[in-house]
């Protein structure tokens, strides 16, 4: 009996999903920034070992 109410629930809430038709879908044309020439690996790397250092002092 549960099985029937959790797929009868799932079928519900997908219903939404299938409304609809299959148009083209239309999309906005792509942004593409410039290379920002920073190295900012110092960042990560910072971050890691304040990571482990917080998990070494427990």
């Amino acid at each position: 009996m549960k099985n029937a109410v959790l797929a009868a629930t799932l079928c519900l809430a997908a219903a939404p999903a299938l409304a609809g038709g299959y148009a083209e879908p239309v999309m906005e044309p792509q942004v593409i920034a410039d290379a920002v020439t920073g190295d900012d690996s110092w960042v990560v790397l910072l971050m890691t070992l304040l990571v482990f250092g917080a998990a070494l002092a427990k």
